[in-house]
């Protein structure tokens, strides 16, 4: 059975799907190279890579923070669902299937959050409370994210959104009659509302910090499995809350 799905994952449209993700993480990668040692290995196209990578407030601007949020919500997120999307391509015989338009829809939403994400990195930049991790502000707004992150760990809303996420068969079964597109629509509201909260944990890790984003997208993938993700979710809350509690006390 395993080696079905195996050999059922290695078809086009997986590959297109593997590629994308791969694409995503390697110019998150570029961009995360500082410009000297970019210069010094010769990257090729490195006046191209110098433009894209240019993603501070004061660099390319909002165009380049939707562009680097966008990277990292379809790097880290795309992951995440590959459990749904495997589900979703075993239907095939259940009815007329979509799988482009599902990923489509599914990234959509997560395009839609990269476009606040970068306005909020943008005004929380210009407020100062994203500046140097010691000042006292910044450590004080990073402490008071934790804290709400890791409430949100036990909202009914993650709950619910969790459940989904979960189960997909049973999503899919319920909104069959919708289409791939809405489907991939609704699959990927229900991934913001699991992960929304720890993806704005960058502004506490470091926007664009590889680390963080290799550590989120592991915890947020576990979170998903209906096996483990319950002894994952209230634990990182935890953690979550006692972290954010001790950088609150540093701050005041």
């Amino acid at each position: 059975m395993i080696a079905m799905r195996i050999r059922a994952m290695t078809a086009p449209h997986w590959l297109v799907l593997y590629g994308g993700i791969l694409l995503c993480w390697s110019l998150l990668w570029l961009m995360a190279v500082p410009a000297d040692l970019r210069d010094a290995a010769g990257l090729y196209g490195a006046e191209l890579i110098a433009a894209l990578c240019a993603t501070g407030p004061d660099g390319a601007g909002y165009p380049g923070l939707v562009l680097m949020w966008a990277l990292m919500a379809g790097g880290m997120m795309a992951p995440t669902a590959l459990p749904a999307f495997a589900t979703y391509d075993d239907l095939r015989h259940a009815g007329r299937t979509n799988f482009g338009a599902l990923v489509g829809g599914y990234l959509v939403v997560w395009v839609g959050f990269a476009a606040v994400a970068a306005l909020a990195q943008l005004g929380l930049t210009r407020a100062g409370l994203l500046g140097v991790l010691g000042e006292s502000r910044s450590m004080a707004f990073s402490g008071a994210l934790l804290v709400v992150a890791g409430a949100y760990q036990f909202s009914n809303l993650k709950e619910a959104c969790l459940s989904r996420c979960r189960a997909p068969l049973t999503f899919f079964m319920q909104h069959w009659e919708e289409g791939a597109f809405r489907q991939g629509l609704r699959l990927g509201a229900d991934c913001l509302g699991c992960c929304a909260a720890l993806m704005a944990l960058a502004f506490v890790g470091g926007v664009m910090s590889l680390g963080f984003m290799a550590l989120g997208m592991a915890l947020m993938a576990l979170e998903k499995l209906p096996s483990i993700g319950r002894y994952v979710t209230a634990p990182l809350g935890v953690g979550l809350i006692g972290g954010g509690l001790v950088m609150l006390a540093a701050g005041f």
